[in-house]
C-alpha cells in the first residue's frame, strides 16, 4: 500500500496521524508512507522521528478580514495545491488520509484532481471547517465521537472508528504503584490530582494551582502538575519570591514536561486538563474522572464541545476558562474526592465513551475506499 496522510500543526493532528501509519506498516510491512505538511508545525520534529519522511508546502486558514497579509496567505495556499499535485504524481499513491490541520485542504484537493481516494480523520466531537468543507469530496469521513456525526450533513459516508492514541489503560500492584510515586516525591495515603495543559502548559490552568498551593487548600489531596517547558523557570521563579522551593512543596510534585505520561495518568484519581481531542480519549479509555478547563478562541470552539462528550454523560465536570480561580477548581477537586461513590460512577461513564480497537477500526475503513467498497 502507498499511502501520503497529510497532518500538520498540533500534536492533536500529527499523532494520530503516526498511528494510522503505524497500524498501516504493522498490517502490511512493505507499504510506503509519507506526510506532507508544512515547514512551520510540530509535524518537523514528530514526523522524521518517527522514521517517515516529511514533504513540506505552505497552507493557511482562510479568515473573512481583508488585509494584505491575508490575501498573500490565500494565494499561497492556492499555490500549495499545484506543489501538493505534484507531489502525488512523483508519489503515486494508493489513498490520501487527512488527519488535520490547514494542509489538508490544499492536499485533499489535489488529490481528487489525481483521482485518488481519500479519506478524512476527524479528531473533534465539533468538525473544524477544513472537514466540513472537505467532507463532500472525500470518499469517507472517520470520526472520533458520535457527537459529530449530524455535524457533517454533507459527507459521503461517515464511519464512528475513535481516535488512535498511545496511552492505554494499566492496572498496577500497590508495589509498582508506590514506586512510580516516589518517583515524583509523593507518598500513596492521600488522592492524586494530575494536572496538565498539553504540552506547552496553560497559564490559567497554571494561575490557579499557584493559588492553592500557596494557600494550602491541598492539605487532603496530592498534585501532580505539569506546568509545560516554556513556564516552568518562571513559576519557579514566582514561587522563590514567596519563599516556596518547587522542589520542596508538601503534597505536591511539581515538573515541566512528563515523560511517564501512560503511568501517571494510570496512577492518577482525578485529571485535570484542556479538553484536546487526545486528552479526552485518553481520560476515556483509562476510565478517569476528570475536571475540563476547555482552550477558548479556538476553531468552532471545539474544546467545548469534546469536554461536553464527557460532561453529558456524568464523567466530567467543566470549568469555563475564563472562570477558572483557585477556589471553584478546588471545590470541585474536593467535591469528587469526598465520595468514593462519586468517583466511582465518574469513572464508570468514562469508561462507557471509550472505543475499542481504533487503529485496527481505522486501517479496515481505509482497505475498504482503496476497493472501492463501503460496505463490506
Amino acid at each position: 500500500m502507498r499511502v501520503i496522510i497529510a497532518a500538520a500543526g498540533t500534536a492533536g493532528h500529527i499523532n494520530p496521524g503516526l498511528a494510522i501509519a503505524n497500524k498501516i506498516k504493522e498490517k502490511e510491512e512493505n507499504s510506503e508512507i509519507i506526510f506532507i505538511g508544512t515547514s512551520r508545525g510540530l509535524e518537523n520534529d514528530l514526523v522524521p522521528r518517527a522514521g517517515y519522511a516529511l514533504k513540506t508546502i505552505e497552507a493557511y486558514g482562510l479568515s473573512k478580514k481583508i488585509s494584505i497579509d491575508n490575501l498573500k496567505k490565500i494565494v499561497t495556499t492556492l499555490k500549495a495545491t499545484g506543489k501538493a499535485r505534484k507531489i502525488i504524481q512523483d508519489f503515486k499513491p494508493d489513498i490520501i488520509v487527512g488527519a488535520g490541520g490547514y494542509i489538508c485542504g490544499p492536499v485533499v484537493w489535489a488529490a481528487k484532481k489525481e483521482k485518488i481516494p481519500v479519506v478524512l480523520h476527524e479528531s473533534n466531537a465539533f468538525p473544524g471547517k477544513a472537514t466540513k468543507i472537505l467532507a463532500k469530496i472525500a470518499d469517507t469521513v472517520l470520526i472520533s465521537f458520535e457527537e459529530a456525526r449530524n455535524r457533517i450533513p454533507n459527507a459521503k459516508n461517515i464511519v464512528f472508528t475513535g481516535t488512535p492514541i498511545k496511552i492505554q489503560k494499566k492496572e498496577y500492584s500497590n508495589e509498582e504503584k508506590n514506586k512510580i510515586l516516589k518517583s515524583v516525591n509523593l507518598k500513596e495515603d492521600k488522592p492524586i490530582i494530575l494536572i496538565f495543559g498539553g504540552s506547552q502548559g496553560a497559564q490559567k490552568i497554571n494561575e490557579a494551582i499557584i493559588g492553592i498551593i500557596e494557600n494550602k487548600l491541598n492539605t487532603n489531596y496530592q498534585i501532580i502538575w505539569a506546568t509545560g517547558p516554556k513556564q516552568f523557570d518562571s513559576i519557579k521563579d514566582e514561587f522563590e519570591k514567596k519563599n516556596i522551593d518547587i522542589h520542596n512543596i508538601e503534597n505536591a510534585s511539581i515538573l515541566p514536561y512528563i515523560y511517564n505520561m501512560e503511568e501517571i495518568m494510570n496512577i492518577a484519581d482525578i485529571i485535570v486538563a484542556r479538553s484536546g481531542a487526545m486528552t479526552i480519549t485518553e481520560i476515556s479509555t483509562l476510565g478517569k474522572p476528570s475536571i475540563l478547563i476547555p482552550l477558548p478562541n479556538v476553531s468552532q470552539n471545539h474544546q467545548l464541545y469534546n469536554a461536553k462528550v464527557l460532561e453529558n454523560v456524568g464523567a466530567a465536570k467543566i470549568i469555563l476558562n475564563d472562570e477558572l480561580k483557585k477556589d471553584n477548581l478546588n471545590a470541585e477537586i474536593q467535591e469528587i474526592i469526598k465520595s468514593p461513590e462519586l468517583m466511582e460512577k465518574m469513572s464508570k461513564k468514562a469508561l462507557s465513551k471509550a472505543v475499542k480497537n481504533v487503529q485496527e477500526n481505522i486501517y479496515r475503513e481505509i482497505k475498504k475506499v482503496i476497493k472501492g467498497d463501503k460496505s463490506c
